[in-house]
């Protein structure tokens, strides 16, 4: 049996969802970035680049997602994404 589809509201809810996770993972990426190489023990900063390239594979796999569930029509993606940015205030 196949599942019904998704409404469109349910869809732009999903994709605001990943965009605010994308939004959140890179303030945590740029947080620990400034914090590379600034301890002086080497198991500190060791732990802090691991942080930080497992946000980087973080914010690249929820992009690949977001890319997937984006409109394949351009027009529509391009005025979802600016009222996505018009909410945050960007």
């Amino acid at each position: 049996m196949k599942a019904p589809p998704m409404s469109d509201d349910y869809e732009h809810g999903r994709r605001d969802g990943l965009r605010l996770a994308l939004a959140l993972l890179a303030a945590e990426e740029a947080k620990w970035a400034v914090l590379l190489g600034g301890s002086k023990s080497g198991r500190t900063n060791t732990i802090r680049q691991v942080r930080h390239k497992t946000l980087q594979v973080a914010q690249k796999r929820v992009q690949t997602v977001l890319n997937r569930l984006a409109p394949r029509d351009e027009a529509a993606m391009t005025l979802e994404l600016a009222s996505a940015l018009d909410k945050i205030g960007l």
